[in-house]
């Protein structure tokens, strides 16, 4: 081996890491652009089976069939919006008229009855929250910086939403665009592998997103009768937003019913707590749990199960590990992730016994 090749050597692994670096460096430059295509496409795998449905079964001509499914997402966007808005107008207007005297008050009350009632030591609420960071830190010039940042999200919002309302038109209207962009990686005579992956990779995440879709309705409806049969101010708001944290495998669960807990007191406080406000946190709880239970037992092994074709203790490894390496995010995508690589295995590593086990149900 030659000086000159040795060299030649050393300067192609620098030029590939090189490009390697500005790749991910443009990639993360990019990185709004890479959500809103990543939104779409889930949208447009969610609504592939209307959009079939219409064709197929109502006869509609294929760009009426996709601008009807466009139109149901954005009115229940607009409908989110509608439901919100007047509940952040009437807290913040809340806000301004609220007794701060009478609101201390209420919270000492309530401090010194739960103390009375687990028969701890008295702990002052309002002087640990005067004594917490975010009051010390506080600083009345940070208001402005605060308001500047929610009109840039709004800006870069709606820029965003009519972005994922315009990619995701595409490709629901053309179902080989996404693919003939993929084929454009592909070796010549590796079309047709590549067009089974995409294909099973498709039909999979498809039945995946409708399947969570479906699980998500159906937990907001039960914690919505839940809440509103308690009385609970602002239940629709809070089952949403409740049943959406459940995206979040595992940890969504528990932070969801820690805030439905938190707002079961909000809306009572004032009240008597051993007589009014631990019986209601019971029944909420329990009927809270009651659903997870149900959803633990029936809704996620129907989704998991049938629709990626996972065994369950699979998908908690799965599931558990990308919390560990990536984070939150990583629980969020890890099963469709996860999906998609399994599909890619077995037709690229089938010869393997572990990946033929691993995909002996796709």
């Amino acid at each position: 081996m030659t000086y000159k090749t040795i060299s030649y050597g050393i300067l192609k692994a620098l030029g590939i890491i090189l490009g390697i670096l500005i790749l991910l460096f443009f990639l993360w430059e990019i990185q709004s652009v890479i959500i809103y295509i990543g939104i779409a496409a889930v949208l447009s795998l969610i609504g592939r089976p209307a959009v079939l449905f219409m064709r197929h079964k109502l006869k509609l001509p294929n760009l009426v069939a996709v601008i009807i499914v466009l139109v149901i997402f954005l009115s229940i966007f607009i409908g989110l919006i509608l439901l919100f808005v007047p509940i952040i107008v009437e807290q913040s207007q809340n806000l301004s008229q609220i007794d701060i005297d009478a609101f201390r008050t209420d919270l000492n009350d309530l401090n010194r009855q739960i103390n009375e009632f687990l028969g701890v030591n008295q702990i002052n609420i309002v002087e640990g929250f005067k004594q917490s960071d975010f009051v010390k830190n506080f600083e009345i010039t940070s208001v402005p910086k605060f308001l500047n940042n929610v009109f840039g999200s709004l800006g870069s919002g709606l820029i965003g939403l009519f972005s994922i309302i315009f990619i995701s038109f595409f490709l629901l209207k053309d179902s080989k665009l996404l693919l003939n962009s993929v084929l454009a990686f592909s070796n010549r005579g590796d079309e047709d592998r590549f067009k089974r992956v995409f294909h099973t990779i498709k039909i999979l995440l498809s039945r995946y997103f409708v399947g969570l879709t479906f699980q998500i309705t159906i937990l907001f409806l039960l914690y919505a009768i839940i809440l509103m049969s308690f009385g609970i101010d602002n239940a629709i708001a809070i089952a949403f937003i409740c049943a959406f944290l459940n995206l979040i495998p595992y940890l969504g669960p528990t932070i969801a019913g820690v805030l439905m807990m938190m707002f079961v007191i909000s809306s009572n406080l004032g009240s008597n707590f051993s007589a009014i406000i631990l019986p209601k946190l019971i029944k909420v709880g329990s009927l809270y749990i009651a659903c997870q239970i149900l959803d633990n037992f029936i809704f996620q092994p129907l989704i998991f199960g049938k629709s990626v074709r996972s065994h369950p203790l699979e998908i908690f490894l799965v599931i558990l590990i990308a919390g560990l390496v990536f984070g939150v995010l990583g629980m969020v995508v890890a099963v469709p992730a996860y999906t998609a690589l399994k599909v890619i295995a077995k037709e690229s590593l089938g010869e393997y016994k572990i990946v033929r086990n691993l995909t002996r149900n796709l």
